[in-house]
């Protein structure tokens, strides 16, 4: 009897040690909370680094929009050849944005290919300085009628017809500028120009012949051929009339302007 009763004594000190062990395993449950911590604070850094480059990009945008947007103003576009009234035709190259002193301003971007200058012309001043587009054929055809006309010469002293006659030039007028031509032509048999009035002709011819040839599309040669045959046409001014402009020419010889020192036969028609 007493062996029996020692066998389940020993049962129960053997099960003591395995209660013990369900507390050992709640020890490393609490492991997986320690890396939630790091991961977590990872991602704050991103968003920063991603703001940086988003503000450069969108700097340059706008400027590329404002260049493509500009093609047109006041009804004059680019690349489109126009006459300006100081210097006759030219090209629209661009129509672009400046800023002086602080405001913004749009300017036509005109090149004068003979003259070898390019002028900028605010958009707001075109017609202040008078510049226009093109004339048309029928307009163009109405100034080569006007070179076959009579010449007229007013009986007034030189330097005051000099100064008619640059006004004409600087008008912007195509038939005013054929005008021009048709007065101070010479043909061979009739005296030879003075330097003023041989500089206003070859000024109003060139600005005539450019025009003509942009709109007729042909080259500025084939202009000045077209025009020289139309004076040729022109009838030749009567004696009387070259008498009167030598009286006038003899009363302002003197008030020339331009120092010209010709003789009054010379400024004779």
């Amino acid at each position: 009897m007493p062996n029996k009763t020692a066998k389940p004594a020993a049962k129960a000190t053997v099960a003591k040690p395995a209660a013990a062990k369900p507390a050992v395993a709640k020890a490393p449950a609490a492991k997986p909370v320690a890396p939630k911590a790091p991961v977590a604070a990872a991602p704050a850094k991103a968003p920063v680094a991603a703001a940086k480059p988003a503000v450069k990009a969108a700097a340059p945008a706008p400027k590329v929009e404002e260049k493509k947007v500009v093609t047109q103003r006041q009804g004059f576009k680019a690349n489109e050849f126009v006459v300006y009234p100081a210097h006759g035709v030219g090209q629209i190259l661009a129509i672009e944005e400046q800023e002086i002193a602080g405001a913004k301003l749009e300017l036509f971007v005109i090149n004068f290919i003979k003259d070898k200058m390019t002028l900028r012309v605010p958009t707001a001043k075109v017609a202040n300085v008078g510049m226009r587009k093109l004339s048309e054929p029928a307009l163009v055809k109405k100034a080569l009628e006007t070179l076959k006309g009579r010449a007229r010469v007013k009986r007034t002293m030189w330097s005051r017809r000099a100064q008619e006659y640059e006004a004409k030039i600087n008008s912007g007028d195509i038939v005013a500028i054929a005008e021009v031509v048709r007065d101070l032509y010479r043909s061979e048999s009739q005296p030879e120009q003075s330097y003023s009035e041989r500089q206003l002709y070859e000024a109003a011819l060139d600005r005539l012949s450019r025009e003509i040839a942009v709109v007729q599309h042909s080259t500025e040669t084939e202009a000045v051929k077209e025009i020289e045959a139309q004076l040729a046409k022109s009838p030749r001014r009567n004696a009387k009339a070259e008498a009167a402009e030598g009286e006038a020419d003899a009363e302002g010889d003197t008030d020339d302007s331009d120092g010209d020192d010709t003789t009054v036969a010379d400024e004779a028609a």
